[in-house]
């Protein structure tokens, strides 16, 4: 198959619309299932390319889950803690966990308010056990090498039996140029080939010099997902996953306090308040992650108020006071973030260190590097420079 025709473009206006080889070889692609759309190809093949990147990096399995092209969550197969199943609404009759479907898990998890309606994108052929995970959530696609007889007729059931399953040639390889038209106007630029991995974090320039396995990990996970997120970015990583993803924001504070701020709440998700909370047991996992943002926002008032809470609880929560979140938050350390491009102040390490940072990954080259070194070194963060933008657009 050379071509296939969509229903329309990125709204339903702008018609006709297909996606193509223009040198007229075969697609990558086969649609096994539904009829994907013009936005569901741009995640899924933005999202491959990510977890593809993840698996050569680390040797690992690994999965993301996009929205509007760009990662909602990003994350290797490392195991799941008994919290982490919690938070992430692990199905306990699934039985024990492929690494595949822990990489899911977290990438799906890790912000599962932007991840609703996602596409999923695996870097391995998906299990059974992935499969099983996905049926319980609601979800417009996925693109994998491959999907086993059993993880196939699961996924197949989804939407009514629409769900858009696309099988994608693991040994493809895009053409060196690439182009799109914008206006009328035709834009041609390489690939961004650049190879992510440890060699990359070897330049460390603040008085703390130390960065451990298992954070350059996480600072590769970063990195590699910003690499696929549009610019402005900053990710937050930790245990092997994104954990606040700040995407196309104008100013670099801007992201750095957007995906901070999901940080923050992935980790106020683990308290035992929030673990706790008295849902009733017709409440639907959408309503649930409403509910628990809600709560461990600014707004809980909105949740708490009478006649409010009685909707989605069985008794009245007692308030997660501003203290209590501050106090819980002090105890998320070892964080790692990765920026597209260089912190321009020390506003941004400020703000970082307040959702545990202790390890940066950014490119360099602001006039004002000896202000954030000098940040970095008041907090004692290891700071390291890439040497390598990372912008995507």
């Amino acid at each position: 198959m050379n071509e296939f025709q969509l229903k329309y473009g990125c709204n339903p206006n702008q018609k006709p619309s297909r996606i193509f080889m223009e040198n007229g070889s075969e697609l990558p692609v086969e649609i096994l299932n539904g009829r994907p759309g013009y936005i569901n190809f741009l995640d899924a093949f933005n999202g491959y390319q990510l977890v593809k990147e993840l698996k050569e990096a680390t040797g690992l399995p690994a999965a993301t889950s996009f929205k509007h092209v760009s990662p909602a969550g990003a994350a290797v197969g490392l195991p799941l803690t008994d919290v982490e199943k919690k938070i992430y609404w692990v199905d306990e009759e699934i039985g024990e966990l492929s690494p595949l479907a822990c990489a899911y898990s977290r990438a799906r998890g890790a912000d599962r308010m932007s991840s609703f309606g996602d596409f999923i994108s695996l870097s391995d052929v998906c299990d059974v056990t992935t499969a099983k995970l996905i049926q319980h959530e609601v979800s417009d696609g996925i693109i994998a090498p491959g999907y086993t007889d059993e993880a196939f007729e699961i996924l197949s059931k989804k939407k009514k039996g629409n769900y858009n399953i696309i099988k994608i040639n693991p040994d493809y390889k895009p053409e060196p140029i690439e182009r799109k038209q914008v206006y009328g106007v035709t834009f041609e630029q390489g690939r961004n080939e650049f190879e992510i991995n440890k060699a990359l974090l070897e330049n460390v320039v603040t008085d703390n010099k130390e960065i451990p396995d298992t954070a350059k990990i996480d600072l590769i996970i970063a990195l590699i997902t910003l690499k696929y997120t549009q610019s402005n970015s900053v990710c937050y990583a930790k245990g092997g996953q994104a954990i606040g993803i700040g995407a196309g924001q104008q100013s670099r504070i801007h992201c750095t306090r957007l995906a901070g701020s999901k940080a923050d709440n992935w980790y106020l998700r683990q308290n035992p308040k929030v673990l706790n909370l008295p849902f009733k047991e017709n409440v639907g996992r959408a309503d649930r992650d409403n509910a628990i943002d809600l709560y461990i926002g600014d707004e809980y008032e909105d949740l708490l108020r009478d006649g409010e809470w009685e909707r989605v609880f069985t008794s009245k929560p007692e308030v997660f006071t501003k203290e209590e979140k501050r106090a819980w938050l002090d105890g998320n350390t070892e964080v790692a973030l990765g920026s597209d491009a260089f912190f321009p102040f020390g506003d941004n390490i400020e703000r970082a260190y307040k959702s545990g940072v202790k390890y940066i990954a950014q490119p360099g080259g602001s006039i004002r590097d000896d202000n954030v070194i000098e940040t970095c070194n008041k907090r004692g963060i290891a700071m390291c420079f890439t040497g390598m933008r990372l912008f995507h657009h």
